[in-house]
């Protein structure tokens, strides 16, 4: 496997791909990830002279049988920004051999023992279904439980939590999500300021989830909605 070094909208002289060679160490990587394909690598520079000390950004995209990585980093020239997306890579990489190597040992519990190992779980019949009850059903008592309004004994929630949220971006949001080492993650749009949900998708791609308030929604199931007009 080789590494690719590219440019957009910028030449890269050969002595930085000689760095690049010397800083991605590929014997590395394949232990951490004995399953790459590819691993390429994008120097673009941003002209705006405001942003001097951010104008060389370098994006590191490694593919392999599993999930996509990537790690990017921008900082005054193209060496230190390398640097930088080489730790990020390499942390990832690290984060996802010990997720993988944690699950090895996970056992799942046949359909068949689950009632041995889930106490109270419900019986079934020949079908697949509860069985139906012969006696008369009784009132059903209902409790809140948190914010809800619970009849019987579920849903039990078993956590809620409530987080304060800084605005990012849909870059940063992929960042935190593989950071955390989840399927999902929930963050504010910068730019929406709206709740969004970036998910990872089974042919190794991600999608996002954006919720936008709909007002006309929201006046219909206002308690004021629908109101007589006074005479």
């Amino acid at each position: 496997m080789d590494i690719v070094v590219k440019g957009r909208k910028t030449e890269v002289p050969e002595r930085f791909r000689k760095h690049v060679a010397e800083k991605l160490k590929l014997e590395k990587i394949q232990k951490l990830d004995g399953k790459v394909i590819s691993l390429d690598v994008e120097v673009s520079k941003e002209p705006n002279p405001r942003q001097a000390d951010r104008c060389d950004r370098v994006e590191i995209t490694l593919r392999s049988r599993g999930p996509v990585i990537r790690a990017e980093a921008a900082a005054s020239d193209p060496y230190a920004a390398l640097d930088l997306a080489a730790e990020k890579l390499e942390a990832r990489l690290r984060r996802q051999h010990d997720k993988r190597f944690s699950r090895r040992g996970a056992r799942r519990i046949p359909a068949a023992e689950v009632a041995d190992h889930v106490p109270g779980v419900a019986t079934l019949n020949g079908s697949g279904l509860a069985p139906a009850s012969e006696e008369e059903p009784e009132a059903v008592p209902t409790k809140k439980i948190g914010s809800l309004e619970v009849q019987g004994d579920g849903p039990i929630v078993v956590r809620e939590k409530t987080h304060v949220a800084a605005p990012m971006t849909l870059d940063q949001a992929l960042y935190e999500m593989e950071l955390v080492g989840h399927d999902f993650y929930l963050f504010v749009d910068s730019e929406t300021k709206e709740p969004s949900v970036v998910y990872r998708r089974h042919a190794y791609d991600y999608g996002v989830i954006h919720l936008r308030t709909d007002t006309m929604v929201t006046q219909a199931h206002s308690p004021d909605a629908g109101g007589a007009l006074g005479g």
